[in-house]
């Protein structure tokens, strides 16, 4: 999504975070999101994403770099962007003696513009449970809660950190359908979260953190293209992969075998199968258990990851021979 800065709803610009002790959770991260944009940060615990959301909430000063939500910097100009946001945390906390209905009054008695109790509570599912103690609620029923708590006060900007976490499938999938519609009623929208489905499912574009820095941005769609899919079969008994027309041909960049089992990496699914399936009518072949997959968000986040780790261990090993040698 090109977006002029004058569209851009959040600005980040070589971003930094440092705790106490000198350990640097962002390290210079760049990203923009534009208006009624949905925008995912994805990462493994550790990776930066929660130190990341805090600082654009303005519960924190960078150590460095530049932040911008809505014109201003959250943390300095705070007054002019709090009533503007709405935020869901990882976790909520609320008095658990009182009901959801008096939770929602209490916060809404701090909100500028706050929606009707009610309708918060019918946006997100709750409404039956108006009259219900906060600790009877489910692990999910809370999560909801914590979601009507964001949604208040009409949000412009809405963060929702692990917004998901805890509810079933039903809720999960109602928590997306209500999420689009803001979306589609102008609200921005940055969301992590380790559902990856999720934010395949949701996200316009989205970054994958690691360690602090972003490894990989841009559309779902563009990020997945950076793996390849997969083709999966077995041969007949008589037959070798050598028996396939030449998978260069096929568009095919990698393959293994085990046994009769063939496995094709290819950028060009369509045309590899394609070539493969005319191969096999023609042939006369059955190509058993055939299973055929795209390229997934998940491959590409684990590539990611394993990418990192290789590169941790040949930098142990480095550091290794350089102690061996220098003693």
């Amino acid at each position: 999504m090109n977006t002029t800065t004058e569209e851009r709803v959040i600005d980040v610009t070589d971003l930094r975070r440092t705790y106490a002790g000198g350990f640097e959770a962002v390290r210079g991260i760049s990203f923009h999101v534009g208006k009624g944009e949905l925008f995912a940060l994805l990462g493994t615990n550790g990776a930066g994403k929660t130190s990341t959301v805090e600082l654009l909430e303005g519960l924190a000063k960078p150590a460095a770099g530049q932040v911008r939500v809505l014109g201003h910097d959250p943390y300095s100009e705070r007054a002019a962007v709090r009533p503007r946001i709405g935020v869901m945390l990882q976790e909520g906390g609320f008095p658990s003696e009182l009901t959801v209905s008096e939770s929602v009054r209490m916060w809404a008695g701090c909100t500028s513009g706050a929606r009707p109790v009610r309708e918060a509570l019918e946006l997100v599912g709750l409404a039956r449970r108006a009259d219900v103690r906060v600790k009877m609620l489910s692990g999910g029923e809370k999560r909801r809660l914590d979601l009507a708590m964001a949604l208040l006060g009409r949000p412009e900007v809405l963060f929702l950190d692990e917004p998901t976490t805890g509810l079933d499938a039903e809720g999960r999938v109602d928590t997306w359908e209500l999420v689009r519609a803001l979306r589609a009623n102008g609200t921005t929208v940055l969301l992590t979260t380790h559902y990856l489905e999720e934010a395949e499912m949701l996200a316009d574009r989205l970054a994958i953190l690691h360690e602090g820095r972003i490894a990989l941005t841009g559309t779902p769609g563009e990020v997945t293209a950076t793996q390849p899919s997969r083709i999966s079969f077995e041969l007949p008994d008589g037959y070798f992969v050598g028996d396939l027309p030449p998978l260069g041909e096929l568009g095919v960049t990698g393959h293994e075998t085990d046994g009769q089992t063939v496995r094709l990496r290819t950028p060009e699914l369509q045309r590899s199968a394609t070539g493969l399936l005319l191969w096999a009518q023609e042939a006369g072949v059955e190509l058993r258990r055939l299973d055929v997959r795209p390229a997934s968000l998940e491959e590409a986040f684990l590539q990611i990851a394993r990418e990192a780790r290789d590169g941790k261990a040949a930098e142990e090993a480095d550091a290794v021979r350089t102690k061996e040698s220098v003693a």
